[in-house]
């Protein structure tokens, strides 16, 4: 008895629902990934053996070759009360609009004196033309200013989290006396603790560091 020939169909496959996860993981992943935030200058900063990461939501002071210093307000710091905290310590009298466009500002390195007139101007000054945060004089010392305000803003809270969050990243060939009215910056605010950024380098072979890693 001949076998019936059952008729042949092709395959479809619907690749809709498959194609919106596929959107779905990208839009999330997209969403969800953190950017590095932007450097004010590049600098090279001295290496060491440290592994720990610098935390996201950090105060990063930086200090230039040519002894410039700049403040960074990283994400998820308290920006707003810092910037307001400024604003009345120092009498700035910013206006509503202003203090919104010094919130907004990714990093800062001018002379108080001068942010009026360079928010009214509307221009963006790159920071390699920026003057930096006045340290040099120690009488006339801005840098004490910002610490103030950062240290008002987080009155009442763990001051050792504070502490934590307190980096400091200078150019090898900065020089010393800017980093010496850094860190007055910090005591005259009562701030004793800081972090110093680092580029990393493997631990030296044979050193009491290397033993006790490899012992342990």
């Amino acid at each position: 008895m001949p076998r019936a020939k059952l008729p042949r169909k092709s395959t479809n496959i619907d690749m809709t629902a498959m194609c919106d996860v596929a959107f779905l993981l990208l839009s999330f992943f997209i969403l969800a990934t953190k950017t590095k935030p932007p450097e004010v200058l590049a600098v090279e900063p001295p290496t060491s053996v440290s592994s720990k990461a610098a935390p996201e939501n950090s105060i990063l002071i930086t200090m230039t070759r040519d002894s410039r210093v700049f403040l960074m307000l990283g994400e998820g710091v308290k920006k707003e009360e810092i910037i307001q905290k400024l604003n009345a310590n120092r009498n700035l009298q910013f206006t509503p609009q202003e203090m919104a466009k010094m919130v907004k500002a990714e990093f800062y390195g001018l002379p108080l004196t001068k942010y009026k007139s360079y928010i009214s101007s509307g221009k963006e000054i790159p920071a390699a033309k920026m003057e930096g945060i006045p340290v040099m004089d120690s009488s006339n010392n801005e840098l004490v200013h910002w610490v103030k305000a950062i240290s008002d803003a987080y009155a009442g809270t763990d001051q050792r989290k504070l502490q934590q969050m307190l980096l400091v990243k200078g150019d090898g060939a900065a020089f010393y006396p800017v980093f010496k009215n850094v860190k007055q910056a910090f005591k005259k605010n009562e701030l004793y603790k800081f972090r110093i950024v680092t580029s990393g380098e493997p631990v030296p072979a044979g050193s009491e560091l290397f033993m006790s890693g490899k012992n342990s």
